[in-house]
C-alpha cells in the first residue's frame, strides 16, 4: 500500500531530534527521505550507543525508513551533488544555524534559486528575529526559558524533564508546517520556508501558565507532582509501587469522595471547585495517600477504574516495555539492525491512519549505506564515485 507522501523526496540534513524526527514522520508517511551526514557520521548517530557499531538508540528511532548518504558539502564536488539533489527534491530539513546553512549552500535563497518549488524546514533555538537569534541551544534551554523548569520539581531546585518534549514538539510542528507548505504548493506551484524555534515551541506548551501569570500575577512555584488547578492530582505510593491519579471537574470529585468513604468532602468549602481543590491539594493528597498506604498498585488502580477515575501506574522503562497493553496493542516494531543483539523496539506508528497507514519499510541506514545508489541515480558512474570517495567528498 502506497503512503500519503509517495513521490515526495526529502533531504534530511537535520541533527538530533527537532529536524530528524520531522524527516522520520515524513518517511513514515511514505516520502523518500535521504539522511545526509558527515563522512565520519554525524554526532547524533552515536548518542547512547546500543549496538556493536556504536549507533545510538536515538538514531535507530530517527533513522527508520531513511536512505543514508555521506557527503562533504563544503567541497566544490560536494556542493554540486547538493545542487543535483535539490533539483530533484521537494523538501530540505536542516535544524542548523543560518550561517551554516549558507556555508553548505542550503539556505532558502540558494535552494530556491536551484528549485523554486523547494520547501525548507529550518529550526533554531530562538528564531530568526530578536536579540537572541544567533545564540545556540538545545531542548533544555526551551524548558528553562519558558517557565517549565521553574514550575517543575520541589519548588527549590528547577527541574527539567528528562524526555525532550521541546525537541519532539518542534519536530511535529515542523511536520505540520511542511505538510501545509506541500498543500499550498499544489495551488501556487511555489515552495517556501517553514521556520520553527525551540523557545517558541516551549512557550506554546506553557502558554496557559504564562497567560495565568500575566492576568493574575500568582507567581506559582513548583509542587512536585501535585496539580495546581485541580485535586487530588498527584503521585501516590502504594504497598508495591507508585501510581498517578487525577480528578478534575465536580462529577469526578464526587466519585472520588465516595471512593474515599467520605461524601462530606464534596460539601467542604475548601474543595468547592477545581481551583479551590488545587489550592488545597496538599490536604486532598494526604487523604488519598492514606488510602493508598493499605493497597497494592493493582488494587488501587482496580478501585479507581471501577469508579471511572483516571489513574495509571508509574513505570520504569522496563515496565513500559513489558506492559500487557503496550505489547498486545502492537506499539512496537521489532527492527533488525547490524550488530544489535536483539530486535530494536521502535514505536510502530505515532499516529494511525485507517486507509493509508504509516509503515516502517526499512531499518535505519548504516553509515553511508546508500551513497553509491543515490549517486548512480544522479548520473554518476562507478569511476567518478570511486574518485569522490578517494577525495573524501562522499
Amino acid at each position: 500500500m502506497s503512503g500519503v507522501l509517495e513521490g515526495i523526496r526529502v533531504l534530511d540534513f537535520g541533527r538530533y531530534i527537532a529536524g530528524p524526527f520531522c524527516g522520520t514522520m515524513l518517511a513514515d508517511l511514505g516520502a523518500e527521505v535521504i539522511r545526509v551526514e558527515k563522512l565520519e557520521g554525524s554526532e547524533d548517530r552515536w548518542v547512547t550507543p546500543v549496538v556493536e557499531g556504536g549507533e545510538g538508540a536515538m538514531f535507530l528511532q530517527m533513522g527508520r525508513n531513511k536512505l543514508g548518504l555521506t557527503l562533504n558539502p563544503m567541497k566544490p564536488e560536494g556542493r554540486e551533488i547538493v545542487r543535483k539533489l535539490v533539483a530533484t527534491s521537494d523538501v530540505v530539513i536542516a535544524n542548523l544555524p543560518y550561517e551554516d546553512l549558507q556555508k553548505m549552500g542550503i539556505d532558502y535563497e540558494s535552494l530556491s534559486a536551484i528549485n523554486p518549488r523547494i520547501i525548507l524546514a529550518t529550526t533554531s533555538t530562538f528564531g530568526s528575529e530578536g536579540p537572541y537569534k544567533t545564540r545556540v541551544g538545545f531542548d533544555t534551554i526551551g524548558q528553562a526559558m519558558s517557565g517549565a523548569m521553574h514550575l517543575s520539581g520541589d519548588g527549590d531546585t528547577p527541574t527539567r524533564m528528562n524526555a525532550p518534549f521541546v525537541d519532539f514538539g518542534t519536530a511535529l510542528l515542523n511536520t505540520v508546517g511542511v505538510l501545509a507548505a506541500l498543500m499550498e504548493r499544489t495551488k501556487s506551484g511555489k515552495g517556501q520556508k517553514v521556520e520553527t524555534a525551540l523557545l517558541r515551541t516551549a512557550i506554546n506548551i506553557t502558554n496557559g501558565h504564562l497567560i495565568e501569570q500575566a492576568m493574575l500575577n500568582l507567581n506559582r512555584i513548583a509542587t512536585l507532582n501535585r496539580g495546581f488547578t485541580a485535586g487530588p492530582s498527584d503521585t501516590f505510593k502504594c504497598k508495591d509501587g507508585w501510581i498517578y491519579a487525577m480528578t478534575i471537574g465536580q462529577p469526578l470529585f464526587v466519585r472520588w469522595c465516595r471512593l474515599m468513604g467520605d461524601d462530606s468532602l464534596a460539601a467542604d468549602p475548601r474543595f468547592k471547585d477545581d481551583l479551590a481543590r488545587g489550592d488545597n491539594g496538599e490536604a486532598l493528597s494526604a487523604i488519598m495517600q492514606k488510602w493508598c498506604d493499605t493497597r497494592t498498585v493493582a488494587e488501587a488502580l482496580a478501585a479507581l477504574e471501577a469508579n471511572r477515575i483516571p489513574a495509571g501506574p508509574v513505570y520504569t522503562p522496563q515496565q513500559t516495555l513489558d506492559d500487557r497493553h503496550v505489547q498486545e496493542a502492537g506499539f512496537f516494531h521489532s527492527m533488525d539492525y547490524p550488530g544489535a543483539r536483539m530486535g530494536v523496539p521502535v514505536l510502530q506508528e505515532p499516529v494511525k491512519l485507517s486507509r493509508t497507514p504509516l509503515t516502517i519499510r526499512r531499518r535505519a541506514p548504516t553509515l553511508g549505506e546508500h551513497t553509491e545508489q543515490i549517486l548512480q541515480e544522479l548520473g554518476y558512474d562507478p569511476a567518478v564515485i570511486a574518485k569522490l570517495k578517494a577525495d573524501r567528498v562522499v
